[in-house]
Parts: C-alpha cells; structure tokens; sequence
C-alpha cells in the first residue's frame, strides 16, 4: 500500500545521501577516502568517564529504568557547570533537564511548544534539526541571517512585524554549525532585549561552546540578565568530551520550556541509560585537562588544513570555534554548487565534504569541512586537493563532456 505520510512530505531528499552513496561506492571498490563530511570525533572518551561508565554498569540495580528528567546527580552537575563556566545559577529541578543529546531535545521541544503553522526564524544556513525539529511538528520557517550581527537583528524585526501568525521563537547556534562564527555577550542582550519585547522564546544551541581557539571562551545567552525570562539553551557531550555515540546532552534555562520539555519526554522515554548519565557527571565534575586536550587537538588540526588550503590556492577562512571549516567553493568550480562540486572533489582526490546546501540553500557556495581526520591524513589530503584544483581546467572539460554525453 501506498501512501504519502503528511510529516514525511515536508522533508526533502537528503542532500548529503548522493555524496555519501558515492563515498560507500567508492570504498567498497579499494579507494581510500579521506573523510572531512561527518562531524564524528575520532578521539577516545577520556578514560575516567569510560571507568565510571563501567563502574556504575556493575550496579545491577543501575539497569532498571532510569530517570526521563534526568538523575539529580547530573542534574546537579550541569548546573554547577553553568555556575563554573559562565556564572548562571540554575535551579537543578526546574531549569534542567537531561536529554538524549542536544538534537533529541530539540525536536522535542519544537513538539512540545508548535501548533501547526506556528511560525519560528531560523538561521539559514544552519544545522538541519534547528528548522527540520520545527517543520515535523507542524511549524513554518522563516530564515533570517546566520550571522551573530545587526542584519540579525532586523531580519527579526521585520519578521515580527510582516509575519501572519507572529514568530513564537528564534533559534540561535554561536558557536555556530556549519559556519563556525562565535556571537557576542553584546549580540545576546540585543536578542534577549527584543524577544522580551516582542514575546518571543529564544532557543539557543551551545553544543561547540568548549571548542574555540581564541582567548575569550563563547558566552551563553543566560548570562544576559533576563534571559531566562524567554530563552533556553542546549548543549552537549559529544563534542567538548568526545562521547558522541553516548546520545547524553542537556537543557537549562527558562522553567515553562523545560516543564514542556520534561513533560513530552515523560511520554516518549525512560532517559538514557543509567551508568552513561553518572559518567556523564563524572566528566562534568572531574579534572577537564580532556577538554583543554581536545581543544588543542582541533586547533592543530585547524592550523594544518587552513595553511595547507591556502598554500594549494583554497583560501578558507580560519574558523575561531567548532571542529568545522566553512569552506568558500573555490572560484573555478562556483558555478557547479554545493553538491556536484563535493561530488567532483570525491571522485578527482578522493576526499569527502559536506555540501553547504544540506544546511540550507543559502550555504550552497560553501563545504563544510570537519576537523576529524588525523594531521597525517589531513596532509594527505592537502596534497590531493592541491593537484585537483591545479588540474581545474581539465576536470572542468571532462565534467560538462559527460554532461553533454548523457543527454538524450
């Protein structure tokens, strides 16, 4: 039987699935991609939090149901993080909840809070939950600038004042993925001073806040002084201590939208399991030489990729925070997109990047390129890359020839 599912309509083809059919194609024949597309870290989680996983894992009676808001021990130590980090006291039974990674609780917030054709501004170019989470629940995006700046400001202004219904929320991501640019303690007190006006949430995403590389740590939006009258924040594990694949993240802030959220998540699970959430704690509350270790790691690796970029004639600007470069498709290959240039790159050098159109179509003249293959093989790939474009002209040639000799 057929048919055409209303949530599954409004999500289009997946932009990244014909790039990463190649990459499968490709070693599945002996190539050897060097992979820059997937945001995965490739270190080890620090051994102590893996000891307490399995510390906590003997327990039998850590393998009962847990708890959907969270454990109050980690609780506890998200919000003593916050007090640490950024100086925010946080109430650990009202103003935070545990989430299965910070995308989980973005989704299930944007059920939560959306009635169908509820409108919600959103960056463009932006990683595909912050608009995808609102959209399956029944919403309506409208863009507005990704960068931390004035033209973000206005574009919120002429969306509350044009938009039929009003915005109920904006969705914010400094550190941002995929562009790496970092927003200002100054840019978040614009934004709380107008979505208190105007009566609008503000849904910010910190997951990369501990991945930067210049003096002044990222801010968090709570640190404005009535943030949390309108704003709640996510973050996550995966990143600041390389436990992607344990799905374990947070949210803090404004009490009505955690309440929503702990609410709606008391219906779809039982929280992560146990012994990853008191890891979790362990990590928060133990020694962060592992943060400063990985943050070291993704700044060397920064440095090699964007000297060696350059020195092949890819001028890519620095990235100030993330584990990703937004790279600029270099000018002799602009024309082609996002998509069909990630393509060439893939079977010409045989390294893998992100299309910039998977994270909306205002970033299809950009790749994104992720920080997560070793300084060995970044070489490598550099090497690669510099011969691909010293050779554009023919590549080129040969592109729009078997173009022309595919049409009918």
């Amino acid at each position: 039987m057929e048919q055409d599912f209303y949530r599954i309509k409004r999500l289009p083809p997946y932009v990244f699935a014909e790039v990463n059919a190649m990459k499968a194609r490709a070693r599945a024949n002996g190539a050897d991609i060097i992979d820059f597309g997937m945001g995965n870290p490739d270190q080890p989680t620090p051994e102590h939090i893996v000891e307490k996983l399995c510390e906590s894992a003997r327990n039998p009676r850590a393998h009962r149901y847990s708890a959907s808001k969270g454990v109050p021990g980690l609780r506890k130590a998200l919000a003593g993080y916050y007090e640490r980090r950024f100086g925010v006291d946080l109430d650990m039974d009202k103003e935070v909840v545990v989430t299965l990674g910070s995308k989980e609780g973005l989704a299930n917030l944007a059920m939560a809070m959306t009635s169908p054709g509820d409108v919600v501004l959103v960056p463009n170019p932006s990683y595909p939950i912050h608009a995808f989470g609102f959209i399956i629940a029944g919403g309506a995006i409208r863009h507005v600038p990704a960068t931390p700046d004035a033209a973000f400001i206005e574009a919120m202004d002429r969306a509350v004042r044009h938009s039929i219904p009003k915005p109920i929320a904006v969705i914010l991501n400094y550190p941002s993925n995929p562009t790496a640019r970092v927003a200002s303690l100054d840019f978040y007190r614009e934004v709380v001073d107008f979505c208190r006006k105007h009566e609008v949430y503000v849904l910010s995403d910190i997951a990369y806040s501990e991945i930067y590389f210049d003096d002044n740590p990222p801010p968090s939006i709570l640190q404005v002084p009535g943030a949390k009258d309108i704003a709640i924040e996510f973050s996550s594990m995966s990143k600041t201590y390389s436990m992607p694949g344990w799905r374990i993240g947070f949210a803090a802030g404004n009490q009505r939208l955690i309440t929503a959220l702990t609410r709606i998540k008391s219906y779809l699970d039982y929280g992560a399991f146990t012994p990853i959430q008191v890891a979790a704690a362990a990590a928060l509350n133990g020694p962060q030489d592992c943060v400063d270790e990985v943050r070291a790691l993704y700044r060397e690796r920064r440095d090699v990729l964007i000297e060696g970029l350059a020195q092949a004639g890819w001028d890519v600007p620095s990235p100030p925070a993330t584990m990703f470069a937004w790279a600029p498709i270099p000018p002799a290959f602009a024309h082609l997109g996002s998509v069909e240039f990630s393509k060439l790159l893939l079977q010409e050098a045989e390294v893998a990047v992100a299309p910039g159109l998977g994270f909306g179509e205002y970033g299809d003249n950009h790749v994104r390129i992720a920080l997560v293959e070793n300084k060995h093989r970044t070489r490598q790939a550099l090497r690669s890359i510099k011969s691909f474009l010293s050779r554009a002209d023919q590549i080129l040639a040969d592109y729009e020839a078997g173009k022309a000799g595919s049409k009918p």
